[in-house]
């Protein structure tokens, strides 16, 4: 068994486009978990690549989220974006019981009768569009406000309240040093706020998802307060995270490859598939994510780690694994379907898939339906990118029709 302790240090500060990050690609090409160095804590970590090792990781009970709490864990962020309350950082079966309650809010069959909104949201901000003119930015006017307008909309948060709750959560995502105490202002802030949110909804509970969370039971099983209250910031955060970057990513991707939105005007009802093996296709993030703590030795892809070595995964690498997916730098829009891992694996996957899912549905579907002749307003060269934080998107996304 290999035991290679020569960490890499990987900054993961590659955002060039949607391309994707040469130092992933390299750390691929290794094949089995390699240590490796990030810009913040005081640790180095594993990092594992492969689709079957990432799942492996994401499955087994020796690796522990819940363990990372109180370290100063390897990271690329100064100021740890989950509470230790999160479900992003519990293990089964705690977290198998908030996730099985939380989730009764997200059945396809829920998300089906809330799609209706989705779509009047949209339409909302595509009407805005339209009559503003041609050219337009579909970042702004888009795939900025549609997920996080969603999200306030479904967790009941009154509309005034919506700017600041967007204002904090951008705080709580940049990766700059000097960001770091005003995300823990922000964090606190969003905490405490939907603290009191849930409150009021567990007096007087209304058609809203918090309410929703708040009545669900298993037996005698609900979810307390607390989890309610981190439960709704990480909604909250997926909103202005996920979805609102897949928009302009898909978007650009369509837009700067006419086969594929040709495809999708000629056959509407592939839709579903086409956004999966974007979804694949896309490098949605920087870097890596949470990482877990191994809670004794174990042996990982012809690897030893030691009790207490912290491990990443990355489901970049997994999603552009070849042996899973043949030609996986290749959008194939006729891919035979197979789960990728754009909303995680295992025990941490995103709870609130069916509902980001709809999201993009409905944004992607409608522009296509609505704006037949919707073409970029400048050259892809011209199109501005984020670096400061740890999403890949661009800034603004000028189109015309």
């Amino acid at each position: 068994m290999a035991d290679n302790n020569e960490a890499i240090t990987c900054p993961f500060d590659f955002s060039e486009v949607l391309d994707f990050d040469p130092a992933l690609a390299d750390l691929m090409r290794r094949g089995s978990p390699t240590r490796i160095r990030l810009s913040y804590g005081d640790a180095d970590a594993w990092l594992v690549t492969g689709f079957e090792a990432v799942k492996q990781v994401t499955t087994d009970h020796r690796l522990s989220r819940a363990g990372i709490i109180g370290h100063d864990y390897p990271r690329m962020t100064p100021e740890p974006i989950v509470s230790p309350e999160s479900i992003n950082v519990m293990d089964p079966p705690h977290s198998s019981r908030v996730r099985h309650l939380a989730s009764q809010a997200f059945t396809q069959p829920r998300v089906e009768a809330m799609r209706h909104r989705i779509v009047r949201l949209a339409d909302l901000l595509l009407d805005e569009m339209e009559k503003d003119g041609s050219p337009a930015d579909l970042v702004r006017c888009l795939s900025d406000p549609l997920p996080q307008h969603t999200i306030m909309d479904l967790l009941g948060i009154e509309r005034q309240e919506w700017p600041r709750i967007e204002e904090s959560v951008h705080q709580l995502l940049a990766v700059g040093a000097h960001t770091k105490e005003a995300a823990a202002e922000a964090k606190a802030d969003l905490t405490a706020y939907f603290g009191k949110l849930v409150e009021q909804r567990r007096n007087s509970p209304g058609p809203d998802l918090i309410s929703a969370m708040a009545a669900a039971r298993d037996g005698k099983e609900q979810l307390d307060d607390r989890e309610l209250a981190v439960m709704a910031l990480m909604l909250a955060l997926s909103g202005q995270d996920t979805a609102t970057c897949e928009i302009s990513d898909i978007m650009y991707l369509l837009l700067t490859r006419p086969e594929l939105m040709e495809h999708l005007r000629r056959r509407p009802e592939t839709l579903t598939a086409v956004l999966h093996e974007l979804l694949r296709h896309i490098p949605f993030r920087k870097g890596v994510g949470i990482p877990r703590v191994a809670l004794e030795d174990l042996e990982l892809d012809g690897v030893q780690i030691r009790a207490g070595d912290f491990v990443h995964v990355s489901y970049l690498t997994a999603n552009r694994d070849p042996e899973r997916f043949p030609d996986p730098d290749v959008i194939d829009v006729e891919r035979p379907s197979a789960p990728h891992m754009t909303f995680g694996w295992g025990g941490h996957r995103c709870i609130a898939m069916p509902l980001a899912m709809a999201e993009l549905e409905v944004a992607v579907g409608r522009l296509i339906e609505r704006f037949p002749g919707l073409r970029l307003a400048v050259p892809p060269e011209e199109v501005r990118w984020d670096t400061e934080t740890i999403r890949r998107f661009p800034l603004e996304l000028p189109v015309a029709w």
